[in-house]
């Protein structure tokens, strides 16, 4: 098989590529390019899902970045092992055909417990004492801290949240390229996210993130002429455009007003209640799945849904089939957001009893996505004081929370999940091999049969 390395640059465009990405633009010069189609949604992990099996959602499983535990009465967003994918993944069908074929899957979602041969994906340590420390799970386990000596600590706080930079990704890139000249896969797999934070905190145009661009381009051009040296074939490709956005949307707080969801108190604070609450939102971007517990009150929810302002499209049975996503993980309703809007989990009226962990990074407790913890709270004074202090409390044994995240969903600038409002703003394939595209377009399910192309023709 041929030595192939697949590049998901998230966020990136057709609109984004000009003076700030010479060396992107020179590797689609030299290639072909083609537009993705729209998966439903358009989230990290389902995208992902979507073009490592070939499948739709509705056979692979992964309706969003999280989803309503039915069994445990619990949202769980972020989950990590691949068992939670029901479909194999393009490399367990490039093993078939040649059992000499490797893999390195580097930061691509549900990445532990998979048959790619090498793995690295973010898993931070969580001691008793209550800090949150940077480290990776790896397999083999030993990677991890070989990794770990040769490129320092994976820089977990620049990966997300306020403080997210151009390290991150260039500790994924440094990583792929240790990989590769340790074990010299068959395949690599890298995601490269910087793109996707900032836009989500600063808006899509491109004067506005030349830096971001500019820093974003220089790691591809290192991972292309790594690997270009390698005599690998390269594909870039991307998962969604990120769109501009006004509108939070608070579907939680238009169905508590209802009298559709149950909270409880613990300590002065409200948390949302999935098991015992009628119906509820989990928001995921532009796309929320609408969990309806009591049934016989679906067609009031949907009435209530479809009435609120910035949805743009509410999916009941059946247009969840013709959208792909009708899978028992899904919600009995999807609410699509119009082109301006997004949703937000927020579910609590009053700003003063939200969970205690609403104001902190905290991907795993909040039952939706949160791109505000992106920001540092405007209202703190002296906020570079507060985090000094507060780190400084965590390192003498205090167990103490960082509460720096703010409250205003009015602070993000960009989202995703709905289709683009163009295909230059949406997702693209680029190959630097002649010959593989065979069109303009190609489908989602397509990608993990072009990548077979790329290992076997």
């Amino acid at each position: 098989m041929h030595k192939t390395v697949v590049l998901n640059v998230v966020g990136l465009t057709p609109a984004l590529l000009g003076e700030f990405t010479p060396r992107l633009r020179e590797c689609i010069a030299r290639g072909s390019v083609a537009n993705v189609g729209h998966v439903c949604p358009a989230v990290t992990t389902t995208v992902q899902s979507t073009y490592l099996t070939g499948a739709w959602p509705s056979d692979h499983g992964i309706v969003g970045n999280g989803w309503y535990f039915r069994d445990e009465c619990e949202v769980k967003f972020w989950r990590q092992s691949n068992r939670l994918v029901q479909r194999p993944k393009v490399w367990d069908a490039a093993r078939q055909l040649d059992p000499s074929f490797t893999c390195a899957n580097l930061f691509w979602w549900y990445n532990m417990y998979s048959s790619a041969d090498y793995a690295v994906t973010p898993r931070p340590m969580y001691p008793a004492d209550g800090r949150k420390l940077p480290d990776v799970w790896t397999h083999p386990p030993d990677l991890r801290q070989w990794l770990q000596r040769e490129l320092g600590q994976f820089p977990l706080f620049q990966f997300w949240g306020p403080a997210t930079s151009i390290r991150a990704t260039q500790w994924i890139a440094d990583s792929a390229i240790r990989v590769d000249q340790r074990f010299d896969p068959t395949l690599t797999l890298v995601y490269v996210p910087h793109l996707d934070y900032c836009l989500q905190r600063t808006g899509t145009g491109p004067a506005a993130i030349a830096q971001d661009l500019r820093e974003l381009d220089e790691v591809c051009g290192k991972l292309i002429d790594y690997f270009g040296a390698r005599a690998a074939r390269i594909v870039i490709l991307s998962e969604y455009g990120i769109m501009p956005v006004s509108r939070p949307v608070h579907l939680n707080r238009v169905l508590r007003e209802r009298g559709l969801i149950v909270v409880r108190e613990e300590l002065g604070h409200e948390l949302l209640d999935a098991g015992a609450s009628a119906a509820f939102a989990v928001a995921d971007h532009q796309v929320a799945h609408i969990y309806v517990n009591d049934l016989p009150r679906l067609k009031e929810v949907r009435a209530l849904i479809e009435s609120t302002p910035g949805v743009d499209l509410v999916l009941d049975s059946e247009r969840k089939r013709q959208h792909h996503l009708d899978h028992e993980r899904s919600g009995e309703l999807v609410a699509v957001a119009a082109p301006d809007a997004w949703f937000t989990y927020y579910y609590w009226l009053d700003d003063r009893r939200a969970p205690d962990f609403a104001r902190t990074v905290d991907i795993h407790r909040k039952p939706g996505y949160d791109p505000v913890e992106l920001f540092i709270d405007p209202s703190l004074k002296l906020a570079k004081g507060k985090i000094a202090f507060t780190l400084l409390r965590k390192k003498l044994g205090f167990q103490t929370l960082m509460q720096i995240i703010p409250v205003d969903a009015r602070l993000v600038r960009g989202s995703h999940g709905r289709p683009p409002a163009s295909a230059a703003q949406g997702p693209l394939f680029v190959t630097n091999q002649t010959g593989i595209l065979d069109a303009t377009e190609v489908q989602p399910t397509d990608v993990s049969r072009l990548i077979m192309r790329h290992l076997t023709d």
